[in-house]
């Protein structure tokens, strides 16, 4: 009888599993990929062979801080990244609004990312800052549909510039930190961004409709909105958004932990649905210049990465029973079995097309 709670749970899967065709096994070298979310901003010895072995590019993506003089050794770490592997790279800038009160900010903004531009990068980063860190001279909160920022979305617009748009956090942010929520150990580790802990931090509410509000303005700005718009908890509210604005994509990165938490038919029906705007993302990335002190450090982030893209691989591609195990949290789920023209969107062309490559 001890065994009886572990044979219900694979009973319970195998009976709502997808109802797809038979079971095909798919080879996932056989299908080429982009990581629309990551962050290698330091090279090692590991990465390249790492992304060959998956068939994959990556999109650089820096992420503008408050933080001035950090911000540019990150941004020229990038570049340089980029530039010695321009086949494997694509380049993501980013700006931040820390000077929103200066009469020229956006002149100066602009001029920044045309030369970022210049040097190679094909789309913005716009992070959560906007929302949930960043003020005014008068103490507000500047939300992403701050006026003052506008010119800036207009150039973009003109300039047909995608925009990478991470605004706001999963909904556990404003909760109780819950040891069973994937994002239990980001939050012990971030507690600046649990805004549970900081009343003054608007509500999530608040800057979703902020977010949308944006969106809604901006409607020529092609627009992928990062960690599934920050509604990852309940694809009925990707799914409402993402009909509301046609110029609106989402991508996966860290986010997988609540799409595996739903129902396998109900995500394998968002993302056929979908499958012209949802991108693959993960959030992986190297964040540090190599220390030989470190070299062990290395290797776990290189065996974790390698792992987590194949637990994604096999959740989108397979047809089975899944432990979604990624060490801190381990759901039992079922494959969802995506058709090989939806996996070749998801994991290739959609990115390709945002880009302005197809």
């Amino acid at each position: 009888m001890k065994y009886f709670p572990l044979l219900f749970i694979v009973w319970f899967f195998s009976c709502s599993s997808p109802s797809t065709t038979e079971k095909v096994e798919r080879k996932q070298e056989d299908f080429k990929k982009i990581d629309f979310h990551s962050h290698y901003t330091f090279d090692r010895d590991f990465l390249l062979p790492l992304l060959k072995k998956w068939n994959m590019q990556t999109v650089l993506v820096d992420v503008p801080k408050e933080d001035l003089v950090e911000n540019d050794t990150m941004w020229t770490a990038l570049k340089k990244q980029y530039k010695k592997h321009p086949e494997q790279f694509f380049l993501c800038t980013g700006f931040e609004s820390s000077n929103i009160d200066d009469p020229e900010f956006a002149d100066k903004i602009i001029a920044k990312l045309e030369d970022d531009f210049a040097n190679g990068a094909r789309m913005v980063k716009v992070w959560k800052i906007h929302g949930m860190v960043t003020k005014d001279s008068s103490g507000h909160y500047i939300q992403i549909d701050d006026e003052r920022i506008q010119p800036i979305w207009n150039h973009l617009s003109q300039k047909g510039i995608p925009v990478l748009a991470h605004i706001g956090e999963p909904l556990q942010a404003w909760r109780v930190l819950d040891e069973k929520s994937p994002h239990y150990g980001y939050y012990k580790e971030h507690p600046e961004y649990h805004a549970y802990n900081d009343p003054e931090i608007p509500s999530w509410e608040t800057i979703i409709a902020a977010r949308d509000n944006w969106i809604k303005k901006n409607p020529k700005l092609t627009i992928v909105a990062a960690h599934m718009g920050s509604m990852s908890h309940d694809l009925d509210l990707v799914a409402e958004r993402l009909d509301k604005f046609p110029n609106m994509n989402v991508e996966t990165a860290a986010r997988w932990g609540d799409i595996v938490l739903q129902d396998p038919e109900k995500v394998r029906s968002f993302f056929i649905k979908y499958q012209d705007r949802v991108l693959y993302g993960t959030d992986y990335g190297i964040n540090n210049p190599f220390d030989a002190t470190k070299v062990a450090n290395d290797e776990g982030n290189r065996d974790m990465i390698d792992k987590r893209m194949g637990l994604h691989w096999q959740y989108v591609s397979g047809n089975d029973s899944l432990l979604f195990d990624r060490g801190d949290f381990h759901p039992m789920t079922h494959s969802i079995n995506l058709p090989d023209s939806v996996l070749r969107k998801f994991y290739y062309e959609n990115a390709m097309r945002v880009l302005g490559g197809l």
